[in-house]
């Protein structure tokens, strides 16, 4: 799958000798210089990989010894029903994917990116002055990662300890009905991983359901994006359905914190978080239980 090549850090031209002679031309480089620059070239490509872990369709040998978490990002572009043209742009939440990635590549595991259609996603939330955010997007590799993401169909859930779902306003639209992803995480939890979600993220979690026909939500106590916090960014009457609500439908209690507060919620092997201020906070609770519950490679 493609990614992004870095700029050349190659030899320099040799300065022993000219380029071309008046009498025959001669070629600019010799075939020993060459092979330098392409050995410099690959060396590049896999300092760049090693650097982020992983990008999709390409893993350096450290990166593939690495446990992997599988980090799930919408398709979907805007705030409201894909017909709808005038609606407010969305994606994938930046800082909801950027700081948990910092926290668990900086713990050793190396991330995937699926979307629900693979390929290109979008962005919302793209607030650079964040250094973490900025660190992460001003990557080459990470930003064709995000734009190269897997299709469900290329997943194999068993190469993963843990799945997390990250939020955006989009997630309502094409997280909630999508059934390969609901299977891929529920064969993770049920090998002993790890679920997680922040903010709308946990719209992944409304329909998935166990090998025994129970909501993996039932019963739980869970954290999402609240209907006070949809009232307070004007979106109560734009979202397809109350997020907190259709979770406690499914048998969840959720658990809130007051407007755009951290909240972070444990429940067996599944974290939430209610909204982009508990982003890193899921993924630092996702590292005892990875530690305690990490499931065995087939």
């Amino acid at each position: 799958m493609p990614q992004r090549t870095p700029a050349i850090g190659g030899m320099p031209l040799p300065t022993s000798e000219p380029i071309m002679s008046i009498a025959l031309p001669r070629p600019c480089l010799p075939a020993s210089w060459l092979m330098r620059i392409a050995c410099g070239l690959a060396l590049c490509v896999i300092a760049f990989a090693a650097s982020a872990g992983t990008v999709t369709g390409f893993a350096t040998q450290e990166s593939q010894a690495m446990p992997r978490i599988l980090f799930v990002l919408t398709s979907h572009d805007r705030k409201g029903p894909a017909d709808v043209a005038d609606a407010a742009p969305s994606g994938f939440y930046l800082s909801e994917v950027a700081h948990p990635h910092e926290v668990l590549r900086e713990a050793g595991y190396a991330v995937d990116f699926v979307s629900p259609k693979g390929g290109r996603t979008h962005v919302d939330g793209l607030d650079l002055d964040d250094p973490v955010n900025a660190a992460f997007w001003n990557d080459p590799v990470l930003r064709a990662a995000t734009e190269n993401t897997l299709a469900p169909a290329q997943v194999d859930p068993d190469a993963y300890v843990a799945v997390f779902y990250a939020g955006g306003h989009a997630t309502m639209w094409d997280f909630p009905d999508n059934t390969e992803l609901a299977a891929i995480a529920a064969h993770i939890y049920e090998r002993g991983g790890v679920v997680a979600a922040v903010c709308h993220g946990p719209a992944g979690l409304v329909n998935l359901k166990l090998s025994d026909g129970r909501y993996l939500v039932t019963g739980k106590d869970v954290s999402a994006f609240t209907n006070d916090e949809e009232r307070a960014v004007g979106l109560y009457d734009s979202v397809p359905f109350l997020l907190a609500d259709a979770l406690q439908a499914r048998g969840a209690r959720h658990v809130s914190a007051p407007n755009f507060q951290a909240q972070v919620v444990i429940s067996e092997r599944l974290v939430t978080g209610q909204n982009p201020a508990s982003a890193k906070g899921v993924a630092e609770a996702m590292l005892p239980l990875l530690t305690s519950a990490t499931p065995a490679r087939d």
